[in-house]
């Protein structure tokens, strides 16, 4: 099998598992209409599906780079699956964090891995490799309103066990990969490791701008279908429609990314679409009528050109942990967002939804001023073994 269609493959799996981290923001609203849970206990369950994956996103990506655990993206997928199809059974809050935190673990579990098997199987393709593969991820959560407004919109909670099928497909998907890579192994076929030398000070600079993308993006994932209900009426419809054209900017914003960075280079292409979504975010806030859906758009755009080029970026800034820099990059500064929704929930309970989004616009403006202290890397792109 090609480098091609395994990248393809492994895509098109990680859509299916990213479905679940959308899922977690697209039924805030219903457990909201049905169980009555207010702004700061729904950010709870934002926080329990984040809170176990930003610690052992990095645990897991610390494992692999001592040994490659392909095993993993079937299983992990199966698990961030099974919390989400279970989290609707019951009334209790208690089993509800605890089904959404499973799922967790299976998202942590599945990134640090994959993102160094499609760092692998990209070769020299560099950023394009990276940025087909977080296209999967960006589809799959801009298809997790829809998917839940299908299932939980017409059943209810109780039909939660429905969204386990895009685990299962996304497990079978990983099967032909996982062959392709045990044949390449069995034939000394892998890429050749060319690492340089790690750059901790620039890495640790480049999470702190991922960890303030996170707190915007978590944020109006989490609030953004409540807050446009309230502005714009017309029911759930319209704030499931924001959340869609949120996460689906990043099916163009990642590909983008990639085609821009191998232009302008990856440090000054995330540092200019940062400027961009502070902007968005601010329209969001005070633009009146449907225009809000445009700077949505915008918001979408600013926060995801930037996203596979901060993995490869992590991944070039520590070329001797690849699997640790995924984890964080991917893992502890993106789910770290939802450990500030609790505080954004309590504020809007306090105050109003809309001056708790207010501190969001500040986010993508500090992440711009982190990029512009960041080098861009010399070293040729690295290849990790498989």
């Amino acid at each position: 099998m090609s480098g091609r269609t395994s990248i393809t493959l492994l895509s098109l799996g990680h859509s299916c598992v990213d479905v679940y981290q959308g899922a977690v923001a697209a039924l805030v609203p219903f457990l909201v209409a049905e169980r009555g849970y207010g702004y700061a206990a729904v950010s709870g369950v934002v926080l329990a599906a984040s809170l176990l994956s930003s610690v052992a996103q990095p645990l897991f990506g610390a494992v692999t780079d001592r040994r490659p655990l392909p095993w993993l993206l079937p299983v992990s997928t199966l698990l961030g699956g099974a919390g989400i199809g279970l989290c609707g059974l019951g009334d209790s809050y208690g089993s509800t964090l605890a089904w959404v935190a499973l799922s967790g673990i299976g998202v942590a579990a599945y990134h640090p891995e994959a993102a160094r098997v499609a760092r692998a199987l990209a070769r020299g393709s560099g950023h394009r490799g990276m940025a087909w593969f977080s296209l999967g991820g960006n589809l799959g959560f801009a298809g997790a309103p829809l998917l839940v407004a299908a299932v939980v919109g017409l059943g209810g909670l109780r039909l939660t066990p429905l969204l386990l099928l895009p685990a299962l497909v996304g497990a079978a998907l990983c099967l032909p990969v996982l062959r392709a890579l045990a044949r390449q192994r069995a034939a000394g076929a892998g890429p050749v490791s060319r690492p340089g030398r790690d750059d901790r000070a620039a890495f640790v600079r480049l999470s702190l701008a991922v960890v303030c993308r996170s707190i915007v993006f978590t944020g109006l994932s989490t609030f953004l279908s409540l807050y446009v209900t309230q502005r714009l009426g017309g029911g759930s419809g319209a704030g499931t429609a924001a959340l869609v054209v949120l996460y689906a900017g990043g099916a163009v914003g990642s590909v983008l990314g990639g085609a821009l960075a191998e232009r302008w280079g990856r440090v000054a292409v995330a540092g200019w679409s940062y400027l961009v979504a502070a902007v968005a975010v601010a329209g969001v806030l005070v633009v009146p009528g449907p225009a809000l859906y445009v700077c949505v758009a915008l918001t979408s755009a600013g926060l995801y050109v930037p996203f596979s080029l901060q993995v490869t970026l992590g991944q070039d800034y520590l070329p001797s942990r690849i699997g640790t820099a995924s984890g964080i990059t991917l893992g502890l500064t993106v789910s770290i967002g939802g450990l500030a929704s609790p505080l954004i929930g309590g504020l809007a309970d306090a105050t109003s939804l809309r001056t708790a989004l207010v501190p969001l616009v500040a986010m993508p403006l500090l992440s711009w001023a982190l990029f512009r202290t960041l080098p861009e890397p010399t070293q040729p792109p690295v290849e990790p073994g498989v």
